[in-house]
C-alpha cells in the first residue's frame, strides 16, 4: 500500500538505487503551456539530485509504434526500462493505462512492480483522471496557476474536484513574471486562494515561481518546489505479481 513519505529531501543525491520510488502528480487544467515547462523544470531538478524520473503522460495515447503504460501492464513492453541502468528521465504515454487502472487505482498493489528502477514517478493528467487514480492516497497534486485570466477559474474547478471527489489537497504553484511581480501572491493565484477559502473553506498558500519573459524560471524557487513535492510524495512499494501455475 501507499505510505506517506515523511523523510526530508536533504541527502537524496546518490541514494536513488536504494530507495523506493516516490509517487507524485501534476494536475492538468487546460494550460499546458504553463504546466509543461514547470514539469520539465522539476524533472531536471530531480535528475540533478541523482533521482531517475518516470513521467506518465495521461494526454498521450499508447500505440504499437509508441508503447507506454498499457504495454507495461500487459507485460508486452520491451524490457528496456528494466535493463537500462543509465535511465535518468523517461516519458511514457499513459492515457489507456490510466483508464484501465481507474478501477483499482495507481498504487503499490497495481503497479508497484513496474517502476523500481526509478526514484520518482510523476502522473500528469487532468483532475478527473487523478481523482480515479489516487483518491485518498494523501498526495498533494501540483496545480500550476499562470497569469492568464482563465487560469484561476480552471485551477479552481480542478481543485474542487480533487478535494471533493478524492480528498486531495493540491500544492499550488504560482507562476509570476519577474517584471510584474508586485507581491508574493498576486493575480490568478490570489483569485484562486480567495475562492478556495470562500467556497471550499480551504486555506491555500501558493508557492511563487518567478519567470522571465522568455520562460526561464528561478532556479532557487524551482528547487524549493521540487523539494516540497518530494516531501509530500508517497512511497510506491514494489509488490511483485503472484503468478498462478
Amino acid at each position: 500500500m501507499l505510505e506517506p513519505c515523511l523523510n526530508q529531501a536533504a541527502g537524496l543525491q546518490g541514494l536513488a538505487p536504494h530507495m523506493l520510488p516516490r509517487l507524485m502528480a501534476v494536475t492538468s487544467h487546460g494550460n499546458q503551456q504553463g504546466e509543461l515547462p514547470m514539469l520539465w523544470s522539476l524533472c531536471a531538478t530531480w535528475v540533478d539530485m541523482g533521482l531517475p524520473v518516470m513521467v506518465l503522460d495521461g494526454h498521450a495515447h499508447e500505440s504499437e509504434d509508441n508503447p507506454g503504460l498499457l504495454q507495461l501492464l500487459d507485460e508486452v513492453m520491451p524490457h528496456a526500462i528494466e535493463d537500462d541502468e543509465s535511465l535518468a528521465w523517461s516519458v511514457l504515454p499513459a492515457a489507456a493505462g490510466f483508464e484501465r487502472l481507474s478501477r483499482v487505482g495507481f498504487n503499490s498493489d497495481s503497479v508497484g512492480h513496474l517502476f523500481h528502477k526509478f526514484a520518482a514517478v510523476v502522473l500528469y493528467a487532468p483532475a478527473d483522471t487523478l481523482t480515479r487514480l489516487i483518491s485518498g492516497s494523501g498526495l498533494a497534486p501540483l496545480l500550476v496557476v499562470t497569469p492568464l485570466k482563465t487560469s484561476s477559474l480552471t485551477a479552481y474547478q480542478a481543485m474542487k474536484q480533487l478535494l471533493m471527489e478524492a480528498n486531495l489537497q493540491p500544492t499550488v504553484a504560482n507562476i509570476a513574471l519577474k517584471s510584474d511581480r508586485t507581491s508574493e501572491v498576486a493575480g490568478s493565484a490570489r483569485n484562486l486562494r480567495d475562492c478556495a477559502l470562500s467556497f471550499l473553506g480551504l486555506t491555500v498558500k501558493p508557492i511563487t515561481v518567478s519567470t522571465t519573459a522568455t520562460g526561464h524560471a528561478s532556479r532557487e524557487e524551482i528547487d524549493r518546489l521540487a523539494l516540497q513535492l518530494l516531501e509530500s510524495a508517497v512511497f510506491l512499494e514494489r509488490q511483485p505479481l503472484q503468478r498462478t501455475h
